[in-house]
């Protein structure tokens, strides 16, 4: 499937697996919108993609765990376009650490905001330029950690809590969201490995069934969802732990 005719919103797309998603979706014709948390960390990814020979790309700035950054990102959007079709929601600060005495209040706050009131705002945000287009789908990269009775991950008891906070949320927006044809994805994976997809390590990632998974098998997961007839509504990926 080509993307040329998809905009695409990608939060926190700076680095690691939303560096991944822009760099691919952008391959595949897609007109990308991305955002960090820091301007230059975007503009470095937009410059990756743009030597590659793909010019649709935007980069901006959004602070998830300010609402006025939020806002302000969607206003600077939709002075390129007058909608969104995919709006990936792949921002959230991981936090490490199973003692909850660990982590500091400041770092605590952060962790949830970015990942739960971040991804409540910027939907909401979005969400009228998604109403505008005839195909649209929110994304969500929630975590194996936001899945009832996990208990494998190390992460800190925050980023738990943020990562249930954004499934409860994206459980009930696809209900909410199915009249006006939004079609609302959720994704719960475990540590995967994130191969840069600019190497050729992206190619040579062993992907067996002894393997853990991989950030191109997660890319093909949201291919495949966003490809389907739109009364296919695939609410979520769960994924096996190696």
């Amino acid at each position: 499937m080509r993307w040329d005719n998809h905009r695409v919103v990608i939060t926190a797309a700076g680095r690691d697996f939303g560096r991944t998603l822009a760099i691919r979706l952008a391959d595949l014709g897609a007109e990308i919108f991305l955002s960090a948390r820091g301007l230059a960390a975007a503009q470095r990814v937009r410059d990756e993609i743009r030597d590659r020979g793909h010019q649709r790309v935007h980069a901006f700035a959004c602070d998830l765990t300010n609402p006025a950054s939020i806002r302000a990102f969607a206003s600077s959007v939709a002075e390129h376009t007058d909608r969104v079709d995919v709006l990936i929601n792949n921002g959230s600060r991981y936090l490490a650490g199973p003692d909850l005495l660990s982590a500091t209040d400041a770092d605590v706050v952060d962790t949830i905001a970015s990942g739960a009131t971040g991804t409540v705002l910027t939907t909401k945000s979005f969400l009228p330029l998604l109403l505008n287009s005839e195909i649209p789908d929110v994304v969500t990269m929630v975590s194996a950690c936001g899945t009832p009775g996990h208990h494998r991950s190390d992460a800190h008891d925050a980023f738990y809590a943020a990562k249930s906070a954004q499934a409860g949320f994206a459980d009930i927006l696809s209900k909410r969201l199915r009249p006006q044809g939004v079609r609302v994805i959720s994704l719960y994976p475990p540590d995967f490995n994130n191969a840069d997809p600019l190497s050729e390590e992206w190619k040579t990632t062993p992907r067996e069934a002894k393997d853990a998974l991989t950030a191109h098998s997660l890319v093909e997961c949201i291919l495949f969802a966003v490809a389907q007839p739109r009364d296919c509504f695939i609410k979520a990926f769960h994924f096996e732990q190696a």
